[in-house]
């Protein structure tokens, strides 16, 4: 006798494997939220509405940076062709092989277009030395003056299509 009720759908094997190995990618996402990249660090609340919030900024952080890594997967280590990866697997619960392309990325350390490959956190500390001056100079009005950025920021601003302004 089968115990699941007849109103539920079925799933096939290849959805619930996908959905089991799901799992470590959420236990990642928590280990990151303690430690490595977000650093956020235990805030003790007592009242309700404030775990909430709390609780809703560090997913948000999440979201951002899960977004951030997405959009900027051919900078960094990651693996930014999945689905070739998952071609190469000889079946269903093999482990998980990583893309031709990731392989290269952490062979060479360059990306295809021979750029540096970089963690996501060296790369995060990489961009904030873009700098904008503002410029005074005795009675004409204020400049302000954006730096030119490196080969590499520019590269992450494009793929984050962010644009700069000065």
């Amino acid at each position: 006798m089968c115990c699941v009720p007849a109103c539920l759908p079925t799933l096939s094997a290849s959805t619930i494997r996908c959905a089991y190995k799901s799992l470590a990618r959420v236990e990642r996402a928590f280990r990151c939220l303690k430690a490595t990249n977000l650093d956020i660090r235990p805030i003790y609340h007592w009242a309700s509405p404030r775990v909430r919030s709390h609780v809703f900024l560090c997913m948000l952080a999440y979201y951002l940076e899960q977004h951030m890594r997405q959009a900027l997967a051919h900078m960094l280590f990651d693996d930014h062709d999945r689905a070739a990866g998952e071609a190469l697997r000889s079946s269903p619960v093999a482990k998980a092989e990583p893309s031709p392309a990731a392989k290269r990325k952490a062979k060479k350390k360059r990306t295809d277009d021979g750029q540096p490959v970089h963690s996501f956190r060296t790369l995060l500390a990489d961009l904030p030395t873009l700098t904008r001056n503002t410029v005074r100079c005795g009675n004409v009005p204020v400049i302000a003056l954006l730096a030119r950025p490196t080969v590499i920021q520019r590269r992450a601003f494009d793929l984050l299509r962010f644009k700069l302004q000065v």
